[in-house]
């Protein structure tokens, strides 16, 4: 019983050693290489072995992130470019109700917006569309929005369903998940999808408050600029 405690005894002294010896191995590269190292399932492997496992684990981990991390920067480039273009077309535009088709047909062609739904506070002359609603702001009707339209900031994920009755109506299945779009002084926007995860709580708004502002910006411009 002596022998075996001073032997565990002995074991974490070497350990000890070695963690404050990093480099001891160096000294001696025949040990790196006899060392046997336990893996999965009983198999044993020499110590350069398993470091050479180790660093191709980590290799893989690293290449996946880049991967992951240039397909974001692709996908925000287009983003970046399919904003802009969208900015263009609004200062295009003839007129606010020339400037909110241009929104929806955007929102619907070139971000693959299925269902786009605006509503706003006054009516906008020479415009009427399935997809749009013209509420008061002091209406009781809009009493579901008052914290978001307050708050400013976009809304994703999952709508209750006092908001999906009032901006989707009966079309209500093809916004499993949406955007909702704050335009201060306006009104407000918003995209449907039938997917359920297309849109979710916490994803990026940045290119969502940049598409709304220039819309409200166009939207404000003095009669024929």
């Amino acid at each position: 019983m002596m022998e075996e405690k001073n032997e565990r005894l002995g074991a974490h002294e070497v350990a000890a050693f070695l963690r404050r010896h990093p480099k001891f191995l160096g000294q001696f590269p025949d040990l790196a290489v006899t060392l046997v190292v336990p893996k999965e399932e009983g198999q044993a492997a020499s110590l350069a072995s398993y470091q050479l496992d180790v660093l191709r684990d980590k290799n893989r981990e690293l290449t996946r992130r880049l991967n992951e991390l240039f397909a974001n920067a692709q996908e925000n480039e287009r983003l970046a470019v399919r904003t802009h273009q969208l900015s263009l077309a609004l200062m295009r535009a003839r007129g606010p109700a020339e400037t909110l088709r241009t929104m929806v047909a955007v929102l619907g062609e070139d971000f693959r917006g299925e269902d786009v739904r605006v509503v706003l506070f006054e009516p906008v002359e020479g415009l009427q569309a399935d997809w749009l609603q013209v509420i008061a702001r002091d209406d009781k009707a809009l009493q579901p929005f008052r914290d978001f339209l307050a708050g400013g900031e976009p809304l994703t994920g999952r709508l209750n369903q006092d908001k999906l009755a009032l901006l989707f109506g009966d079309d209500q299945a093809r916004a499993a998940s949406a955007v909702l779009l704050p335009l201060p002084d306006v009104g407000m926007l918003a995209v449907g999808s039938a997917d359920a995860n297309r849109f979710f709580p916490g994803m990026g708004t940045l290119f969502l408050r940049l598409m709304a502002e220039s819309l409200v910006t166009a939207l404000g411009r003095p009669p024929g600029d």
